[in-house]
């Protein structure tokens, strides 16, 4: 166990450095807003959760857009089929690509779109990774704690970055010895990390195991509202697989991170379910929902438009102007052979 603890936090510590030094604005400005919300509601999961709610309403547009893409994309399903039936073999596959490429340009579809949430998730994963790495920091020397702490030490290898020194996260970090004690566990620990007792390591496996089910209910969410003729069979193996490969990621990274995923995942369920139950999003199969004054194309409720031009303001159409003209001429004729 200490071993494959020691070979994740190398390959951990490999990928983000280089990324930590581009990005410390970034960092900063997340761990800052983080502090804030810690300094209101002094948990650190809480904290993090308000953190994570904050970020996906920021993100909401683009789950509903990758939802709207990952329906048409079943949609257009029937159409692909035909295309793969009528250029088989590999001499016809650069014919096939083109004639898929353009159906996807004609429909307005994005092939990748629907996997656009999971795959936004990376760079948050790596944002708050470092950060947690950074407010846990240890110092190789002893630092001088600041007045504002008013702790009863002086000197402390506990050396927090990304927060001011005068917020009151980082006073409560040094405080503990660099420790993110929420709810009974260390939130700076991984599932892998030495642990007192096997005991304690359970609550890190089970938040693992929650985030990488949630994720498969989020999957099923999207498959079951779709008959399974239409499903995409790439796209169906890559939601079959990601949450596996996002498994490994959860073992590497520390509890505060998987806290972000557990409740990222669980808007993002109750943001799908929504888009559906009001209707800004019709399931493949579904019979469209007539709205007043709207129509539906492609799942997604449009305005009608209205007719414009002379006709529109006269209050009538021109095929109706030609069904008059003749009644009014028979009238005339009437009157000439009356006189």
């Amino acid at each position: 166990m200490s071993t494959f603890s020691t070979l994740s936090t190398i390959v951990a510590n490999s990928i983000t450095h280089s990324v930590g030094q581009i990005f410390q604005p970034v960092f900063k400005l997340f761990a800052t807003i983080l502090a804030f919300i810690y300094a209101v509601v002094p948990n650190y999961a809480i904290a993090i959760a308000i953190l994570t709610i904050l970020i996906m309403g920021a993100l909401t547009p683009l789950t509903v857009k990758s939802t709207k893409s990952m329906l048409a994309m079943q949609r257009i399903q029937p159409e692909i089929k035909k295309l793969q039936q009528k250029y088989k073999g590999a001499e016809n596959r650069a014919q096939l690509n083109e004639e898929m490429m353009r159906l996807y340009k004609e429909e307005h579809v994005n092939p990748a779109g629907g996997c656009l949430p999971m795959f936004l998730q990376f760079p948050f994963l790596i944002i708050l990774y470092d950060i947690i790495r950074g407010l846990t920091n240890i110092s190789p020397t002893k630092m001088v704690v600041p007045a504002a702490c008013h702790l009863n030490i002086h000197l402390t290898n506990v050396a927090p970055r990304y927060i001011p020194s005068s917020s009151k996260m980082y006073c409560n970090l040094i405080g503990s010895g660099g420790k993110m004690m929420s709810f009974g566990i260390d939130l700076a620990l991984k599932p892998f990390s030495p642990h007192s007792s096997w005991m304690a390591a359970v609550p890190y496996f089970a938040i693992v195991a929650l985030a990488v089910g949630l994720q498969y209910v989020q999957m099923s969410q999207m498959t079951k509202r779709n008959p399974a003729s239409q499903t995409n069979s790439q796209m169906a193996t890559i939601q079959k697989f990601m949450p596996i490969v996002f498994a490994y990621i959860y073992f590497l990274i520390p509890a505060a991170v998987l806290i972000y995923m557990v409740v990222s995942t669980v808007i993002r369920i109750i943001t799908q379910d929504t888009i559906f139950r009001m209707g800004i999003v019709t399931p493949v199969g579904a019979a469209p929902k007539s709205i007043p004054g709207k129509v539906i194309d492609g799942g997604v409720a449009k305005e009608k438009e209205l007719p414009s031009g002379p006709s529109a303001k006269s209050g009538g159409s021109d095929a109706q102007k030609q069904s008059a003209t003749p009644s009014a001429r028979s009238k005339k004729k009437r009157k000439r052979k009356d006189r």
